[in-house]
């Protein structure tokens, strides 16, 4: 089991250095597959995320935040994001509701504050 976990790992992290590095097609294809074994791995759902918000498809890329979200609730780095991509494509009346939770739960959140001062 162990070998198989490594094995999942390095391919992720093989699939981050792509992402990273611009190479978008490259992690996609190494993202996909490991979604596939292991749907519920919010680390995927949230870099296939990011890369489809780099590549401007925006349904595609805020499911993917959405469900990075829904399966690591409490990660303030997926909310942010999330809550970035909503701004980026104008749509603040799902972003500002998603800024406020982070401040609930990191009162101090320089990123989210800058973000709310942004959008009002």
């Amino acid at each position: 089991m162990a070998d198989g976990a490594d094995d999942f790992a390095a391919r992720f992290e093989k699939a981050v250095q792509h992402r990273i590095a611009g190479e978008y097609d490259e992690a996609v294809e190494l993202l996909q597959p490991l979604l596939e074994e292991a749907p519920d791995h919010a680390d995927a759902h949230h870099e296939l995320g990011l890369i489809y918000s780099f590549r401007v498809l925006m349904d595609e890329s805020i499911f993917e935040l959405e469900r990075a979200v829904e399966l690591s609730p409490k990660s303030v780095k997926y909310l942010l994001d999330l809550g970035k991509t909503h701004t980026m494509y104008g749509d603040y009346d799902k972003a500002i509701p998603v800024f406020e939770r982070v401040l609930e739960m990191d009162p101090t959140n320089d990123e989210a504050t800058k973000n709310l001062n942004f959008i009002r």
